[in-house]
C-alpha cells in the first residue's frame, strides 16, 4: 500500500503526479537511451544534476518508469520467427490467462482488447516448428482459451519514441 494511503486508511489508488515538460524531456531521453547518465540528461533538460536525480526517482517510484531495458535484435538473437496471436478466452478469466501467458517462452506483449478476440499476444521464437508448439501444445491447452489465431510477422520495425 501506498503511504499516502497508508495514512488516510484508504484502500484508493493515489492519482498520479502531473509530469511537466522537463519529466516528459526526461522520458524521452530515457526511452531513447536507457543507459544515459544523470549528468547527461541533466545537461541536455537544463537542471542540475540532483533535480534530474530526483525526478527520474520520483518517475520510477510512481511508476511512471517501469523499468529499464535493452531493445533487442530478435532475430540476430535466434529468435527468428515472430507471431501475433489472438486469443478468444472464457469471461472474467482474464488474470487467470494473463499469468499463463507470462509464463511462456517468447512472450512479449500480453494485451486484453476488445473487439472480435479478447487477448492479443507477441510472441518471438527460435524458428516456426517451435511456434506451433508453442501455439498448439501450450497455449492452446490453457483450460480458459476457446480459440486461437496466429498472424505471422513477415518484419518488424521498433519506432524510435523520439
Amino acid at each position: 500500500m501506498a503511504a499516502e494511503q497508508m495514512a488516510t486508511g484508504e484502500n484508493r489508488p493515489v492519482p498520479p503526479r502531473p509530469l511537466d515538460q522537463i519529466d516528459h524531456d526526461i522520458l524521452r531521453i530515457l526511452q531513447t537511451d536507457g543507459r544515459a547518465s544523470i549528468r547527461s540528461v541533466a545537461e541536455r533538460v537544463h537542471v542540475s544534476r540532483a533535480n534530474a536525480y530526483a525526478r527520474i526517482n520520483r518517475l520510477v517510484e510512481d511508476n511512471v518508469i517501469r523499468g529499464f531495458t535493452a531493445r533487442v535484435d530478435h532475430e540476430r538473437a535466434g529468435q527468428g520467427a515472430a507471431a501475433y496471436i489472438t486469443l478468444k478466452i472464457v469471461q472474467n478469466s482474464w488474470r487467470t490467462v494473463r499469468e499463463e501467458l507470462q509464463k511462456l517462452p517468447g512472450a512479449a506483449h500480453i494485451a486484453l482488447v476488445s473487439g472480435d478476440f479478447d487477448v492479443l499476444l507477441l510472441v518471438h521464437t527460435p524458428d516456426n516448428r517451435a511456434l506451433r508448439e508453442l501455439v498448439l501444445t501450450r497455449i492452446q491447452s490453457i483450460p480458459e482459451v476457446l480459440s486461437t489465431r496466429t498472424l505471422l510477422v513477415f518484419e518488424e520495425t521498433d519506432l524510435d519514441p523520439a
